[in-house]
């Protein structure tokens, strides 16, 4: 068997809408799941580059023109991985990790060749971002900083059937906040906000907001109350 060749089967992402049409949930096996628009179909790679310049002009009011554009840390990111999935997609899967690994080394935005990523993705300085295999992202979907759209571990997703998703899905226009983080192969539905720090492990309605709590400031030579305390403890411990 070639080395270039896949070893075991892909996963490839249902070209419909993953948990049902984005007007309304649908029920799969008796619970109901948001709705989210799957990234579409894959552009011509040339219009897709376009496209992503395009957005870091317009979404990041530090830029000036295309010209500074080019020299966003996170769109060489993206390109990388615009060649790189097209070449996993052929069963070039070790070209295709080698690509990824370069462009993890000089942007620290590590993207499976195996995501699909759609239209217009804006990932906001990239240091940190990590997409696992089987995450699918929206079109005018927004990334800040440390997120990571992760697996749940080895332990639970090694018992999963082959071919089974492991990472999540993202709707379309979903802005994920500075290290928010999702997990599992839960659905965000299109619009929903993940702000920053938030842990995200269980299904997202479309629309909805999903915020972390924010520090408690104590003023100088005040007690604080003992709830308060509990509070800060256990939100600073990432479990809240």
């Amino acid at each position: 068997m070639s080395l270039l060749s896949p070893t075991k089967p892909e996963f490839v992402p249902s070209s419909g809408p993953v948990s049902g049409p984005a007007s309304g949930p649908a029920r799969t096996g008796g619970s109901v799941t948001p709705a989210a628009t799957p990234a579409s179909a894959t552009p011509r790679l040339l219009s897709a580059l376009r496209e992503d310049l395009d957005v870091v002009v317009d979404r990041d009011p530090s830029v000036r023109g295309r010209k500074e554009a080019i020299l966003h840390p996170a769109l060489t990111a993206l390109w990388s991985h615009r060649i790189a999935h097209r070449l996993h997609r052929r069963g070039l899967r070790i070209p295709a990790r080698l690509l990824a690994r370069w462009a993890r080394r000089v942007t620290a935005v590590e993207i499976h060749p195996g995501a699909v990523l759609g239209r217009r993705v804006f990932i906001d300085h990239g240091a940190g971002v990590v997409v696992g295999e089987t995450a699918v992202v929206g079109d005018d979907v927004t990334m800040y900083h440390q997120v990571t759209l992760g697996a749940v571990g080895w332990w639970s997703d090694n018992k999963r059937p082959e071919g089974d998703r492991r990472h999540p899905v993202v709707g379309s226009g979903v802005i994920l906040g500075a290290n928010a983080t999702v997990l599992g192969p839960v659905t965000v539905g299109d619009r929903a906000v993940i702000g920053a720090q938030a842990l995200v492990n269980k299904d997202v309605p479309p629309g909805a907001r999903v915020l972390a709590p924010t520090a408690v400031i104590k003023e100088p030579g005040r007690r604080p109350a003992l709830m308060e305390d509990v509070f800060t403890v256990i939100a600073s411990a990432g479990s809240w």
